[in-house]
């Protein structure tokens, strides 16, 4: 039975250092790095070996995808990058303290810009140090400015369909190594989540998350594969 294998990158320097990231590329820690190594090992362990992989345009996932299949010894499987499994867009939080943007506009507002279905953060201003319109991987795309979890879901839903799920509809194992948004957006469609219920899931770094599927459907309910 062909399986789908969501894993969000392991631990980022700026996960350590509480800051909103986004787009903005920055590498795994030391603690990311073994994560992403464990994650592979899972696999290996369980003989949950992928045949085909994706990841995003963003080092800290492409990374993880790489040391964990390395760990798993499938390195060698065909891989395909794509910005539309990219983080979401924080905007004008981008590179900003948690801690000190909610001290500086609250709690409940800081809530809402991260944890909202549809209500992005504010835009990130054209010229910003952390404006990526210079950036090569980003030539000749329209690179948001800011993005709720639903206008992620409006990117990420369209390439599942069109790039992912054909792959496991052909009988493929998937490896997806994103990020917490581009993967809640999946889970969300995967699982049937509802808007309001999507805000209260949190996918943990480096967990595989196993999905199974028969006839290009998904059967049964999700899981972490170190519970199996």
């Amino acid at each position: 039975m062909p399986k789908l294998i969501l894993v969000r990158h392991g631990q980022s320097q700026w996960n350590l250092e509480n800051r909103f990231t986004g787009w903005w590329d920055v590498d795994l820690t030391e603690k990311g790095v073994a994560e992403a190594t464990a994650a592979g090992q899972l696999l290996k362990d369980r003989g949950v070996l992928p045949t085909y992989a994706f990841t995003s345009l963003q080092t800290r996932a492409i990374r993880t995808l790489h040391l964990a299949l390395e760990a798993a010894g499938r390195l060698w499987i065909p891989e395909i990058k794509d910005w539309r499994l990219n983080e979401r867009h924080y905007g004008g939080l981008t590179g900003l303290d948690k801690a000190e943007t909610a001290a500086k506009h609250g709690d409940e507002q800081v809530k809402i810009w991260r944890r909202s279905f549809d209500i992005p953060p504010p835009v990130l201003e054209a010229g910003s140090a952390f404006d990526l319109a210079t950036d090569p991987r980003y030539a000749g795309i329209a690179i948001p400015n800011t993005e709720s979890l639903k206008l992620t879901i409006e990117r990420v839903l369209p390439y599942w369909e069109s790039a992912i799920l054909p792959r496991l509809a052909g009988g493929e194992t998937v490896i997806i190594a994103a990020h917490g948004n581009s993967l809640r957006a999946l889970v969300k469609h995967l699982s049937g989540i509802s808007d309001a219920d999507i805000t209260d899931l949190e996918i943990p770094t480096g967990q595989p998350i196993i999905y199974e599927f028969e006839g290009g459907a998904p059967v049964g309910e999700r899981y972490y594969l170190k519970d199996a």
